[in-house]
């Protein structure tokens, strides 16, 4: 028969062992559990009710606080109970890093795919979806030319024609929509770049009357309220930002949530800019030319869609004369270099929380190692190293206090049984051991808080970088930014924090050492659901803390050792 003791530690072993592979189980069945995408062949074209253009204040010159913005295609997706087919007006552009379908009818982008951003790892070959028009959701890109002459107004948009409905550009290239309406030669042009997510967008529009026309450009992000097509979500975690943002005088960066319109809608005036619609890792946006009176607006359709847009500076024609509108586009993945090369401060939509001062350093670092030796997990290793040697004097003086305290524990449990009655008593000769030895249980407290800071920070940096997503460390772990699949890397940090705290002193009160002993449990099951790159930090943090606290206790048991003598 075995003692009590061994029979106690079989037990738990088991219970653990018996706990871990359920957990496994449930991750497998999870996993068996999802349905692969699958996309239709191409987006639904929207059944057309009256495209609405409020009345006209000004149509002369740009004024700031004209409402003449008028509303998108007011669209049903069915007829009856049967969707509308209309994909025969649709143009299909492949480049490497675009899949793009245009609505020969005003010419709007009714669907983005990334082919270069696959779904998921076991759906290598499927483009992730961005955008889209079908009979579930509505998120498309629109353009028009409005204002007094414009062509795109109240009961009608004009339908293009195109020289070929599938178009794949290897090295970049441009796709051109004409159309003749009102005495106006119209063509519409969107120019592509071989490896970009940047479209040009460039309206070329030729008098053919004998009257002055004068138009203005409108460009506008619409879209329903429903979350993304696929959930890239971390469980545990807070949610990702959903919903708009644009920059104006006032501020680099302002979001418009869906809630914000639904209490009103948004007016704001600036030169340049940009509107954008953010989600998980990627972004859609508008940026207007550089030097342009920008009127933005962000506001509800009476049928419940969400518009995000802009419109630029009128342009009268005179009779025969030729007049050119511009904008850009995006659609692609919220990367902060390419971002804040496309327009200032567009790179802030990759938000990194209140904690964005040291986030955005930490990133910069995570990059420059990572182009040293190409692998995310082993520059999240060398962040961490160099996090710790940043930190190291700081820490050092924590566990020389924590060492005072190990070394003076005997004495204060003596002083707990003492005075067990007298709280009072008890807290006074505590004080009074503690300046006498040196002690200092708030410096103790200081290795465990100083990187609280920096691993929150790096928790934003991996939950926004989209250079995180789907990235491999080594073996098992193909992803950096979902959690260990089966949860080595937390299991090995609880044990590393569980020997941290088996150096350190158990003294106070019974309850809080009683708490205590579970952290490393209730750390464990939390760091379960984190991304394994965070995790991997966390583990290396705990390697190098218990390191460098076992050299220091070492040292101050040698000072000690050496002043008895």
């Amino acid at each position: 028969m075995l003692p009590p003791e061994i029979q106690r530690v079989v037990l738990l072993i088991g219970m653990a062992a018996t706990a871990y592979l359920l957990i496994l189980a449930w991750n497998d069945d999870m996993a068996a559990a999802k349905v692969p995408t699958v996309y239709s062949e191409a987006p639904l074209m929207a059944q057309e009710e009256p495209f609405t253009t409020p009345a006209v204040v000004k149509v002369d010159e740009f004024a700031p606080g004209d409402t003449d913005i008028p509303a998108p295609t007011e669209a049903d997706t069915f007829v009856g109970s049967q969707p509308v087919d209309m994909s025969s007006r649709l143009v299909k552009v492949e480049t490497p890093a675009l899949l793009v379908w245009i609505d020969l009818k005003g010419g709007d982008i009714v669907r983005v795919q990334l082919p270069t951003y696959p779904v998921t790892l076991e759906e290598p070959d499927t483009p992730f979806l961005l955008m889209d028009q079908s009979a579930t959701r509505t998120y498309i890109a629109q353009s028009a030319l409005i204002g007094a002459d414009g062509i795109d107004r109240s009961g009608e948009r004009p339908l293009y024609s195109a020289s070929s409905s599938n178009v794949r550009f290897n090295d970049g290239g441009e796709i051109a929509l004409q159309t003749t309406a009102d005495g106006a030669k119209v063509t519409k042009t969107f120019v592509f770049e071989a490896d970009s997510h940047l479209i040009d967008v460039r309206y070329d529009v030729t008098n053919l009357d004998q009257q002055p026309k004068t138009m203005r450009m409108l460009s506008q992000i619409k879209r329903d309220r429903l979350p993304p097509s696929t959930d890239e979500t971390v469980p545990l975690a807070p949610s990702p930002y959903l919903g708009g943002a644009l920059t104006t005088e006032e501020n680099n960066y302002e979001k418009i949530d869906f809630d914000d319109i639904d209490e009103g809608s948004f007016e704001a005036t600036t030169t340049g800019g940009w509107v954008a619609f953010l989600q998980h890792y990627f972004l859609t946006a508008w940026v207007a030319p550089e030097n342009q009176a920008t009127s933005y607006h962000a506001r509800k359709t009476s049928d419940g869609y969400y518009l995000f847009g802009f419109t630029g500076q009128n342009q009268t024609i005179s009779s025969g004369e030729k007049g050119t509108w511009t904008a850009r586009f995006y659609a692609g993945p919220k990367d902060q270099v390419v971002l804040e090369d496309i327009s200032p401060h567009l790179n802030l939509t990759v938000d990194y929380g209140f904690l964005w001062w040291i986030a955005i350093p930490l990133f910069k670092a995570l990059t420059f190692f990572h182009g040293i030796v190409g692998n995310w997990g082993v520059a999240i290793i060398l962040l961490t190293f160099s996090v710790k040697a940043l930190l190291a004097g700081f820490s050092a003086k924590g566990y020389r206090s924590m060492a005072n305290m190990r070394r003076v524990a005997p004495a204060m449990k003596r002083l707990q049984e003492r005075y067990s009655n007298d709280r009072e008593k008890l807290s006074k000769e505590m004080m009074a051991l503690y300046q006498k030895e040196g002690a200092n249980p708030l410096g103790s407290c200081l290795p465990m808080l100083l990187p609280m800071p920096v691993f929150l920070a790096l928790y934003w940096v991996l939950l926004e970088s989209v250079e995180l997503r789907q990235a491999p460390f080594i073996f098992w772990i193909n992803d950096l930014a979902a959690m260990d699949p089966y949860f080595i890397l937390p299991l090995l940090m609880g044990a590393s924090t569980y020997l941290m705290q088996a150096l350190n002193p158990q003294v106070g009160d019974p309850m809080q050492v009683r708490i205590m002993k579970l952290m490393p449990i209730m750390f464990t099951v939390l760091f379960l659901f984190f991304p394994a790159g965070l995790v991997l930090y966390w583990l290396v943090n705990n390697l190098l803390s218990l390191a460098q606290q076992t050299y220091v206790y070492r040292k101050v048991e040698r000072e000690q050792a050496a002043r008895t003598k």
